[in-house]
């Protein structure tokens, strides 16, 4: 397994993350260990929770238990880590509604010291290595969120931050924030990229690359849409895994034309479309989320062949969906000063 520095975090992550999203539903909590037991062979050392994964009513579908009678993703991870734990970088999020109330979300002070207590609780740890703001909150002024992040850091609760689905200007307003208030700044964006969602290659990307943000990349197959045609038509996958709409007609037919270059290649279109992410500029991993071990293994095999790829292949992949590039050359990483 490859790794790369998270930002300026000095942490190495492996290029394959362990994403958990969908535990508790698929993984069943069965059969959590097992994946997770094929992650850390696969020399992946990073799971990535959020404190509203698994176990709410949205992730809700038939053959499962309700919402209200399942385990917390967190507290699945908690519980199949066990002395694992320490050998691995783990992150968690907060800012999704969580409960009735109405303080049981965004990003203020209150929330976030709360969900991250109440997280490492579930996780059956006294820290985090990567806390998340999980989206943007447009109640809680930026510079508030900033300094409890801060702190949290400085408190030892989590070695780390990120942001997850910030749009540019507003990274950019944070980066800011921290240069003006002497602020940690975070170490990393999380972002959906994929070959058919690359929006982040017109303004996000870039800036990570000038300020030494690191990128780690959610839906990397959008779903299952870049895979094959029977897996397509699963009852539960892209959006529809969280009660979503179906895949659109342009996706699928982008989809239809990496198979095809897949067959002609000889891998499969996960894979391809795996390792042609880890190649794009900033990108540090790619969040996998896996329904069974069989998948860790597909998905692992991804990395050395990213390696392999050269420039005609990725070229010809880089063809497939739409790009809205600005720039896609790969820019110098730097600290900010």
């Amino acid at each position: 397994m490859d790794h790369a520095v998270l930002g300026t975090s000095g942490m190495r992550v492996s290029r394959l993350v362990l994403g958990t999203a969908t535990f508790g539903v698929a993984p069943l909590e069965k059969e959590a260990d097992r994946v997770v037991g094929a992650a850390l062979d696969a020399g992946i050392n990073m799971v990535d929770t959020a404190n509203a994964y698994g176990n709410l009513a949205h992730f809700d579908r038939e053959g499962v238990v309700p919402a209200a009678q399942r385990t917390s993703a967190e507290e699945i991870i908690g519980a199949v880590l066990g002395s694992r734990r320490d050998s691995l970088l783990l992150s968690t999020k907060a800012s999704e509604q969580v409960g009735p109330g109405v303080n049981d979300s965004g990003l203020s002070r209150r929330h976030l010291v709360e969900q991250l207590d109440r997280s490492l609780r579930r996780l059956r740890t006294d820290h985090v290595d990567l806390f998340y703001a999980h989206h943007p909150d447009p109640d809680t002024p930026l510079d508030e969120t900033l300094y409890v992040l801060d702190e949290l850091v400085r408190s030892g609760k989590t070695r780390t931050y990120g942001l997850s689905t910030y749009p540019a200007w507003q990274t950019m307003h944070a980066l800011w924030i921290c240069d003006r208030r002497n602020l940690r700044t975070p170490a990393c964006l999380q972002v959906r990229y994929n070959l058919v969602a690359r929006q982040v290659e017109s303004e996000i990307a870039p800036l990570a690359g000038e300020f030494g943000l690191s990128l780690l990349a959610f839906s990397p197959i959008a779903g299952g849409l870049l895979t094959t045609a029977e897996a397509r038509e699963r009852p539960y996958t892209g959006e529809t895994r969280w009660g979503g709409g179906a895949f659109t007609d342009s996706q699928v037919a982008a989809a239809a034309r990496l198979e095809e270059i897949a067959r002609r290649w000889g891998h499969p279109p996960a894979r391809l479309a795996l390792a042609w992410l880890l190649r794009r500029p900033s990108v540090a991993a790619a969040i996998i989320g896996p329904e069974s071990a069989e998948q860790v293994a597909t998905s692992a095999a991804a990395v050395p062949l990213a390696r392999e790829l050269g420039d005609e292949q990725l070229a010809e992949l880089d063809t497939i969906g739409s790009a809205g590039i600005v720039d896609p050359r790969p820019r110098p990483s730097r600290a900010r000063s």
